[in-house]
Parts: C-alpha cells; sequence; structure tokens
C-alpha cells in the first residue's frame, strides 16, 4: 500500500475537553487557522500522512508537503473536515429491522419486538444477511467501531464476525447469555452459555481486529449463577470485554430489586459476579445512586450513553455531568434498534438537548471526543485509535461541509470552529459522511448528487 497524504481541514482529541479549556471557544495556542491545545489540534490546512493502514503524522499541510518524497499521493478534500472513525459503544445488529417500532417502554418493546426478531438468529444464513446489511449502515454512518450485541444464538456471533473480518473492521461483538424471564426459544442455561461463549472466545478474540465482549443481556434474564459462569468467563480470559445493560428504566430498576433483594443495588447483582473493570461497558446507567456512581469509578467501569434510545423508550436522561465529576469513562451509543439512527452525529444532537434539559451546556468539542477518543478510552482502544497521532490505526471520516443547502449555508456564516462542530452535530447525518476510510483503505463513497446511498454507491471492498 503506497504512502498517501490526505490535504483537509483536520482535527483530533487528545484528552476530554472537560478536562481544559478547549471546551470553550477561545481555548488553545494559535497559529494562523490552526488551534492546538491540552485537548484537540486543529489544522484548517492540515495534512493527515498514511502508510500501510496506520497514520504516519499529522500536522500542517504545508510542513508535511516539504518532506514528502515527490511520488506520494495526495488526496484533497475540498469543503471536508477530516475525523477519526465514529465509535459506536453500543449497538444491536440483531434489531436493525425493528427501529421504529412504536409505542412500548422498555420491558414491553423486549417482549413485544426483540424476542420475536432476535428467534430468527439461529440461522447462520439469515444473520450473515443481517450483518451483512448491518455493517454497510455503520460505514455509511461513519461508524467505523462498535461494540454490538448478537443474539443467544452462537450462529449469530459466528455470522457477525465473518462480515467483520471480511472487511477488516475493528468490532467487538458476543453471543447474549440469558436463562430466565425470556421466551423458551431464547434461553440457554448457565452451563451452556459458559460453554458456547468460551468457544467463540477461542474462536474469534483476538483474531485480526476483533475482540469479544461476554455478554449477559441485563441481570433480570441471567440467574446469579449465569452472572457468575459470566465472571468465570472474565477471569479464565482477563482481555476480554463485559457488555451489559444497567439502570435504564425504573421498572427495570424495581424489578432487579425484587430479583436480588439480599443485594445494595442494581450494580451489586453484577458486582457480587466479578462483572466489573476496565473493559466492562454497562449500557445506559439513567438512574445511578451515589454508591453505583462510586462503585464505577472505583472498578474504572464504562458507560455507554444512548441518547435516542432512551429518549424512544422515555427511559430518563443520562447525567453526563456525574460521569464527568466521577471520573467515569462515557461513550457514545446508537442502540439500535430502540435507538432511532445509525448516525453518530444524530446521536450528538439528542445528547446535546438531553443535556440541556438538565441544566448542562454539553459542548460540541465533547461530543466530538464522545463519538471518537472518547469511545476509544470508553472501549480501553486508545492505544489502537479514536485520534491520529503516528500508530495509530488509520480509521477516519471525510465530512462534508456542504452536504445539503441548508448546512453549506448556515456554516458559511459559523464564525469559528466551535460554531462549524455545533452545527454539523445538530443539523448533521449521514448525508454528512462523504467518505469512511478503514485501515487507510477507502471502504465507502458516497455520490455528492445523492442523498441516498444505494448499494453500487459502496466500495468493492464493501460489498465484496
Amino acid at each position: 500500500m503506497s504512502r498517501v497524504l490526505h490535504r483537509g481541514q483536520i482535527l483530533h482529541f487528545l484528552d476530554d475537553p472537560f478536562k481544559s479549556e478547549a471546551g470553550n471557544r477561545d481555548g488553545g495556542e494559535s497559529s494562523g487557522d490552526n488551534k492546538v491545545n491540552d485537548s484537540y489540534a486543529y489544522f484548517a490546512d492540515g495534512g493527515l500522512l498514511v502508510d500501510d493502514g496506520r497514520v504516519i503524522a499529522v500536522g500542517e499541510a504545508s510542513q508535511l508537503l516539504s518532506s514528502l518524497p515527490h511520488d506520494t499521493v495526495i488526496n484533497e478534500h475540498a469543503d471536508a473536515l477530516l475525523v477519526p472513525g465514529f465509535i459506536d459503544t453500543h449497538i444491536h445488529y440483531p434489531q436493525m429491522d425493528i427501529i421504529g417500532a412504536h409505542g412500548e417502554q422498555l420491558l414491553q418493546w423486549l417482549d413485544k419486538y426483540v424476542f420475536p426478531t432476535e428467534a430468527q438468529f439461529g440461522d447462520f444464513d439469515y444473520a450473515q444477511r443481517v450483518a451483512k446489511r448491518f455493517l454497510k449502515e455503520l460505514l455509511r454512518n461513519g461508524t467505523t467501531t462498535a461494540l454490538v450485541f448478537g443474539t443467544v444464538h452462537p450462529e449469530s456471533v459466528d455470522a457477525f464476525f465473518t462480515e467483520a473480518e471480511s472487511l477488516n473492521l475493528r468490532m467487538i461483538a458476543g453471543k447474549v447469555m440469558m436463562d430466565r424471564n425470556a421466551p423458551d426459544f431464547l434461553t440457554d442455561t448457565a452451563e451452556s452459555s459458559y460453554s458456547q461463549s468460551k468457544q467463540l472466545i477461542e474462536r474469534w478474540h483476538n483474531r485480526g481486529r476483533l475482540r469479544y465482549a461476554v455478554t449477559p443481556r441485563f441481570a433480570p434474564t441471567s440467574t446469579p449463577e449465569q452472572l457468575k459462569a459470566a465472571g468465570r468467563l472474565l477471569c479464565e480470559h482477563p482481555d476480554v470485554y463485559l457488555h451489559t445493560h444497567m439502570s435504564e428504566n425504573l421498572n427495570e430498576i424495581a424489578w432487579v430489586e425484587e430479583l436480588f433483594p439480599h443485594l445494595d443495588h442494581y450494580l451489586h447483582s453484577y458486582d457480587d459476579a466479578g462483572l466489573l473493570g476496565r473493559r466492562s461497558v454497562f449500557a445506559h446507567c439513567v438512574h445511578l445512586s451515589e454508591n453505583e456512581w462510586q462503585r464505577m469509578a472505583e472498578t474504572q467501569s464504562n458507560i455507554a450513553f444512548c441518547p435516542t434510545s432512551n429518549l424512544f423508550l422515555g427511559s430518563g436522561l443520562f447525567p453526563i455531568s456525574m460521569a464527568e465529576s466521577c471520573g467515569v469513562h462515557v461513550g457514545l451509543g446508537t442502540d439500535i434498534g430502540a435507538g432511532t439512527s445509525f448516525s453518530l452525529l444524530e446521536t450528538m444532537d439528542e445528547a446535546y438537548k438531553i443535556q440541556q434539559l438538565q441544566g448542562h451546556s454539553l459542548t460540541p468539542f465533547k461530543s466530538f471526543y464522545l463519538a471518537t477518543l472518547g469511545g476509544a478510552r470508553t472501549l480501553d482502544l486508545e492505544d489502537q485509535l479514536g485520534n491520529f497521532l503516528p500508530g495509530k490505526e488509520a480509521d477516519f471520516l471525510v465530512l462534508d461541509l456542504a452536504a445539503t443547502p441548508l448546512m453549506k449555508e448556515r456554516i458559511a456564516h459559523c464564525e469559528d470552529l466551535f460554531e462549524t462542530l455545533f452545527v454539523l452535530s445538530t443539523l448533521g447525518d449521514d448525508r454528512c459522511v462523504r467518505e469512511t476510510w478503514i485501515m487507510g483503505e477507502c471502504m465507502y463513497q458516497r455520490d455528492a448528487h445523492e442523498t441516498h446511498v444505494p448499494d453500487a454507491h459502496l466500495t468493492q471492498s464493501a460489498t465484496s
């Protein structure tokens, strides 16, 4: 693979804007139109140098061009912003066909829509077809890494990883563990879930860019014995992930109190089984108690904030300021299919509104951090991706600053980077993703004249 310099506006994050002045419009040191500070670097005319799938350098284009061999390929990206690939920290691939299913809250929604849909994923061929469509949709929306739920069927995980491997994507996924309070056709046992998960770990974990997540659905659908079996898997394979749900809905929390009457709170059901830790990701966490927040911080456990899902199911408002004050890592999750969009730009928009309702202002710097480096930190992948530091995997996006007539006109009136990012995160959607690059290879390219992208406009690599 030849060395390529991508030239255009470039933004990436070095730290959480909450920790510095970067969240303010005037934070950082400026050099002309460029800006660099403790938490982010922006280059108005930047260069991203990529070779053999990894970042070699990032900086001002003029400086990089002066030292490059004459045969270096240069890709010009006009009217665009280059950012690291978006990271979705919680999503269900089997649920993509029930997006927009009307009229239920969490527990009723599971019974009415989710369980019947997931019953089909014991068929490998069916699961593979859905996985193929799902991954195309991720690429179209600029999501390059995701933490993904399968179903209770091992075939669902085999199918997903088969497709992800063919695209060289960095994906994390796992088989659902669920041995009670679900239809018989979707339940396993503590022992079968342990043995099937162990086989999947041995087959897929650390195979190329793939990683495995031990995946109990949530405490109400796992007996204490099954949760302890999940803990045993984590002890035996200390570098795998734990992926589950917690404290999404008040009725759910009351149910957990009934099922685990001897425990102090919801988190205790997982803690008691040894499921907390640096690679443990809990989706939602809308209604945590002070003790739960403290324990999350002590164990370096992580949260996936899923705003469109929380609003759609009427679950509640996630308090990101609590996570900031406790030092708990947070990433954004679309939570398809309760979530209503694959787009992390649209997810940023809803995240902003949720914080507004609580009197907390979410800056666009923080939003883009959550979707990139914040997501990488949540998934303990900061050493591999999340920004453009040398050596990182070259997963990145080309965001079109003139994707729609409205955006083109609005951004033309933006006075600074802060305002431009805010417009992207409030008006932006899949149409803003001009190109998606995976390990230095373009895997998706949008036809500039199309607002709907048929399969023909996916590159050969993405459709093979």
